[in-house]
């Protein structure tokens, strides 16, 4: 059941992006209608899905408290353990997929006060909450809250989606696509990346892809894991597969990602890997490649990480051998 509700999370979001976006286009501003409108999407998302019924339930079980009266002990049990910061974070959320923005932002608001501001994930719940309440002041407040929580964790998606608008929105069309780039490499599900892809085509000022009967270029490779490398990442580890022009490793030309239990593995990277449209493999003499297993799955270099890497000559000739084996310092 976790698994349908997570594939079913990509989905709604996916779609609410499909909505955001056009209004967004529209008005030129980010605006509380506009992330009304992605809510609305993923709210009614909701209701079908719970209206369709979870197929594991079985039959004849008695009905569960409603959400409302949920949440209404949440919020009693609160009031009488106020220091609880996990509840105030629960009954924010609870608030928020409920629509009463403004009981989610003060139920956040007791959570960050509790917290010192230093947690981005509350901050950004935070502030996604604020813009959702049609309060101008609170919209302001909400993109210094985004950008508090990019400082406390430069990769959290939440902040790197709604910071990448508000950049936007201020005219910064290089730190928008910056942070949609960092959003980009986390692997969303490909319709997200589409979206992603488009907008930052868009912000960097390339051409749009028109595709193509062309092969697509490619590099394939044979990828192990010492053993070293994996008695210390153990079996949860990310691993981050990264083209790059050796002349300006950043943004990357390409990247996917692997569990580190599929490895070893021949793993070919092609131009549907590419973080920007328009640019590909194939406009590259010679890419560096770079294996990194991340024990976090962070998508920078972070110590205790291990990587291995190799320097290509394009057009690759034959299956290039990469052993991840090397620690980041």
């Amino acid at each position: 059941m976790t698994l349908q509700w997570i594939i079913f999370g990509c989905m709604a979001v996916a779609g609410a992006l499909c909505v955001c976006w056009p209004m967004y286009r529209q008005k030129k501003k980010l605006t509380p209608s506009v992330f009304l409108a992605a809510v609305a999407v993923v709210a009614l998302s909701v209701a079908m899905y719970a209206q369709i019924g979870t197929p594991a339930a079985p039959p004849g079980v008695a009905a569960a408290p409603s959400v409302d009266e949920m949440v209404a002990s949440l919020a009693a049990r609160l009031e009488e353990d106020p220091n609880d910061v996990a509840g105030w974070k629960m009954l924010g959320r609870s608030y928020f997929q409920l629509q009463q923005y403004d009981k989610a932002v003060a139920a956040y608001e007791q959570a960050l006060q509790r917290e010192g501001g230093s947690d981005a994930q509350t901050s950004a719940d935070l502030g996604e909450a604020m813009l959702l309440t049609r309060d101008e002041q609170m919209a302001m407040r909400a993109s210094e809250l985004f950008e508090a929580a990019l400082v406390a964790a430069p990769q959290n998606p939440k902040a790197l989606f709604y910071g990448g608008i508000a950049a936007i929105e201020r005219g910064d069309r290089e730190l928008a696509a910056d942070r949609w780039e960092a959003l980009l490499a986390q692997s969303p599900p490909p319709n997200v990346q589409a979206i992603l892809r488009e907008r930052i085509s868009e912000w960097r000022g390339l051409p749009a892809v028109v595709p193509t009967n062309e092969t697509a270029a490619g590099i394939t490779l044979d990828v192990s894991v010492a053993a070293s490398a994996r008695n210390a990442l153990g079996t949860g580890a990310t691993v981050f597969v990264i083209a790059r022009d050796p002349a300006q490793p950043s943004p990357p030309i390409a990247v996917t990602r692997r569990k580190l239990t599929e490895l070893p593995a021949t793993i070919t990277l092609t131009d549907a890997d590419a973080m920007i449209p328009g640019r590909t493999l194939g406009q590259f003499a010679a890419l560096e490649v770079l294996v990194r297993a991340s024990k976090t799955g962070e998508p920078l270099p972070q110590a205790g990480d291990w990587f291995g890497s190799a320097q290509i000559a394009m057009p690759q000739q034959g299956t290039v051998e990469i052993a991840i084996a090397d620690v980041v310092e």
